[in-house]
């Protein structure tokens, strides 16, 4: 499966062992920054951008948002 963490920071001790676990279990995981990632909202649909690239096909998405970028982190998460 392929899995994304959303963590500000991929050195925190929780984040590095979600993603530690997750690999020894066999599957592919990415930590993205929730403010590093853009949301394309129309009426022609959906796309959403991390880095300046697209973002598709995670299984899970697993949050880690601290409380300074609650309200946009949640909308990412979303």
């Amino acid at each position: 499966m392929k899995f994304a963490i959303l963590s500000r920071n991929n050195k925190l001790y929780s984040t590095r062992r979600l993603v530690e676990a997750a690999r020894q279990h066999g599957h592919s995981v990415r930590t993205l920054d929730p403010l590093r990632c853009y949301m394309h909202i129309s009426s022609d649909g959906f796309a959403m951008r991390y880095k300046s690239r697209p973002i598709s096909g995670y299984h899970v998405v697993i949050p880690r948002i601290g409380a300074s970028v609650t309200r946009y982190g949640s909308a990412v998460l979303r």
